[in-house]
């Protein structure tokens, strides 16, 4: 079966990747890029520092390559997951210390005084 260039209609050679007429690349409709699907953790590291990225690779390659999508997915989920527990502990912290130290300045009349009873 002979090809054709799409860009001037040439006949094209079988293993023939340029054009000979016109210079354009010849795309080879068999070939297709293939993920290598092993699950690598560096899917994880990069889910994990840019959980967006995760989180897209996760949709597009959930078919394609799932170890790897799940991987990436995975690496996103914690990513998120830390930064929620984060922010919770360091809210829980800044109300807990406001709390505190309100009550000892209203017990105490200012906090010039909390302050000198602190030191």
């Amino acid at each position: 079966m002979a090809k054709y260039c799409r860009n001037c209609g040439a006949e094209l050679k079988e293993n023939q990747a340029v054009c000979l007429k016109c210079g354009a690349m010849v795309e080879d409709v068999n070939k297709s890029v293939s993920v290598e699907d092993d699950g690598n953790i560096g899917w994880g590291f990069l889910g994990f520092f840019v959980p967006i990225a995760g989180l897209v690779l996760y949709l597009i390659w959930k078919d394609k390559a799932p170890k790897n999508a799940r991987m990436a997915g995975k690496g996103a989920l914690i990513s998120v997951i830390i930064e929620a527990v984060s922010v919770v502990f360091v809210l829980i912290i800044y109300f807990g210390l406001f709390a505190f130290t309100g009550a000892l300045a209203s017990g105490m009349g200012s906090s010039m005084t909390l302050l000198t009873a602190l030191m």
